[in-house]
């Protein structure tokens, strides 16, 4: 079992991924404003659930989205499903 990727790598790369789907910076995307503000909607919000599933290599609802609409929050709930998952 690969070890759990640390809090600041997985908000990092949801940054990036989220920066690419919205053309920005990564330094633009802020982990506390919801995802919507930048401008993703339910497609987007599916592409990155199957694009999560792919780089953690599990199953995500992808109301993980909708439950949990800010990085940070998106962040803490997967390092909760990794950690079950363990």
């Amino acid at each position: 079992m690969p070890s759990l990727p640390s809090a600041e790598a997985l908000s990092s790369w949801l940054s990036s991924r989220i920066a690419t789907y919205v053309q920005r910076r990564p330094e633009d995307i802020r982990a506390d404003v919801p995802l919507a503000d930048y401008g993703l909607d339910s497609v987007y919000a599916l592409t990155l659930a199957g694009d999560l599933e792919d780089h953690l290599g599990l199953s995500l609802d992808p109301t993980l989205m909708w439950d949990h609409p800010t990085i940070a929050g998106l962040t803490q709930a997967l390092l909760q499903v990794l950690a079950s998952a363990a």
